[in-house]
């Protein structure tokens, strides 16, 4: 029975592609370099800051040695902690969708690999909903796929990892909710593809938010509506 679902954050709940690109490019203009394409980003960003600011280098043909990627992280840092909502929004549906859940009496969390300080800010600017958990990247515990963050919302709402509905959009996602020995539904309407998060352990495919809602009823023995 699922007791709770958790849910990733950029490209699952809120709609932070121009956001993250725009931060990425002014970091990528502070050290003389080009900006990369919008849509590049899809596939650069989902794996953390550290990452992202690693992939970039690479991209620009430069070696992501330790002490610049420290200086560009610091930087995307300070400036998207600055204003983390600009060019940010809810998916349509998800307000809608999040309602129907808490409605049902199933618990709610956010897990994202942006910084813990971001998603602290940026949860509750987006949705007047409350979340039982939100949790971003801590410094001690390790990144998705790691299912450690996971485990920890799992645990901060009082039910087992087998009680809880992993929500993502990225390969990442999957892994980490199958890791963490969670249904895992991965949704259409983000960053990725479709085959992407079937071959990575997607129990459920979603295509719109209520497909969420549905889902959780039928794992509950209700009638999807």
């Amino acid at each position: 029975m699922i007791k709770a679902v958790i849910f990733d954050l950029d490209g699952t709940l809120a709609d932070t592609l121009n956001t993250l690109a725009y931060f990425s490019n002014k970091t990528l203009e502070h050290i003389g370099l080009a900006p990369i394409e919008t849509e590049r980003f899809r596939y650069l960003v989902g794996r953390g800051a550290t990452v992202l600011m690693e992939q970039m280098l690479l991209l620009r043909g430069k070696e992501p040695d330790k002490q610049t990627v420290e200086k560009m992280l610091a930087d995307f840092n300070e400036m998207y902690l600055a204003n983390t909502m600009y060019l940010t929004k809810p998916y349509p549906g998800i307000e809608a969708m999040l309602r129907q859940v808490r409605t049902m009496g199933i618990k709610t969390a956010v897990f994202s690999n942006k910084p813990d300080a971001a998603a602290q800010k940026v949860v509750p600017a987006l949705f007047d909903i409350p979340f039982d958990f939100v949790l971003g990247k801590r410094e001690e515990l390790p990144r998705k796929p790691a299912p450690d963050g996971a485990l920890l919302a799992a645990k901060a709402m009082g039910v087992a990892p087998e009680e809880c509905l992993y929500v993502g959009d990225t390969d990442t996602d999957m892994q980490t909710g199958a890791a963490a020995g969670m249904t895992t539904a991965g949704v259409l309407w983000g960053f990725r593809t479709e085959r992407e998060l079937r071959e990575n352990n997607a129990c459920i495919i979603a295509k719109e938010p209520q497909d969420i809602v549905n889902a959780v009823r039928r794992l509950n023995g209700q009638d999807a509506k």
